[in-house]
Order: structure tokens, then C-alpha cells, then sequence
């Protein structure tokens, strides 16, 4: 059975559930969408349902989408939704259209289970990242752009999937 998620943003108006079957912060994105909204040191998200997505405080939640190759003639919105508390900026998940049937949660948003701590962080984007950011200490796998593994794929390939 999935586990079941229970996050919130900062200041407490937005809380939410989600049942996951990929709950460990294994992946540390480093790009900069992820360094700039999810803080110096990037963003962990974990894997949900987006079925089972339950929210209290809908009415304190924003949507940012980013902008892709900014500033040259490829530039465009990400299909990406990354939504946050308007009060606290709190980044909460991100959803993609492109893929309906997930929802991608911040780690940093989640209160409880206690997340798993991964035996090897996977690095990516380590091609985005400026020389100031230092990475967490510990085993890691890093790439400069994505892993060989999609979360799902990593799960299933270390026994952490939860049907």
C-alpha cells in the first residue's frame, strides 16, 4: 500500500496529503528553477498519485511556471506548475499536465512519515550548479545533467516501491 504524505507550507494555511509509492529524497536537482525556488541547495521531490492529492487552505495557493531558454528566441512557459502558499512562498509540488496520473511533492514540505534517508544521494543538473553551492556530505551519484533512473524506475530498482 502507497504511503501516505501529510505536508505543509510554512506558516501552516496550506496542508495537504498525498498517497506515494516513491517516498525516498533520493534526487538533489540542482538547475536553476530548482536552486532558485526550492533554495541554495535545490530541490528534492518525491513522487505522488495525483488522485489522491487532498489540500485544506486551496484558496492560499499560487502557481509558477517557469520560463524555459529565457532571454532567446527559444524561449516558452514550462507545462510545469510549481505551487506554493502565497503567504509564505512555501514551494509545495510540482504538476505536469504531460504526465496527469503524478504529482511531484517537495521534500522539504513534508511533515510526516519521517522520509527514509537515502544510503546514496543522486546529484543532477550539476552542470547548473554555481561554484558557491556546496553539496550535502555523503555518498553520491552525480551527473551533470539527469540520472540514468526515473524516480519510479529508482525505486523499483532498490526494493523502496510501495504498490
Amino acid at each position: 500500500m502507497p504511503v501516505k504524505l501529510s505536508g505543509s507550507c510554512h506558516c501552516g494555511a496550506v496542508k495537504f496529503t498525498v498517497d506515494s509509492s516513491t517516498a525516498v529524497p533520493y534526487q538533489l536537482c540542482l538547475c536553476s528553477i530548482c536552486r532558485k525556488v526550492g533554495g541554495v541547495g535545490g530541490s528534492i521531490n518525491l513522487g505522488g498519485h495525483s488522485n489522491t492529492l487532498k489540500i485544506q487552505g486551496k484558496e492560499h495557493l499560487s502557481v509558477y511556471k517557469a520560463v524555459m531558454n529565457r532571454g532567446t528566441p527559444e524561449e516558452y512557459i514550462a507545462t510545469s506548475e510549481r505551487n506554493f502558499c502565497s503567504k509564505c512562498s512555501s514551494m509545495l509540488w510540482l504538476y505536469d499536465k504531460t504526465w496527469p496520473e503524478l504529482i511531484h511533492p517537495f521534500a522539504s514540505a513534508i511533515d510526516s512519515p519521517d522520509l527514509k534517508v537515502p544510503d546514496v544521494l543522486t546529484v543532477i543538473k550539476f552542470d547548473s550548479k554555481p561554484a558557491y553551492v556546496r553539496l550535502p556530505e555523503g555518498p553520491k551519484d552525480v551527473y551533470d545533467e539527469y540520472g540514468e533512473y526515473s524516480l519510479e524506475d529508482w525505486h523499483k530498482k532498490h526494493h523502496e516501491y510501495v504498490q
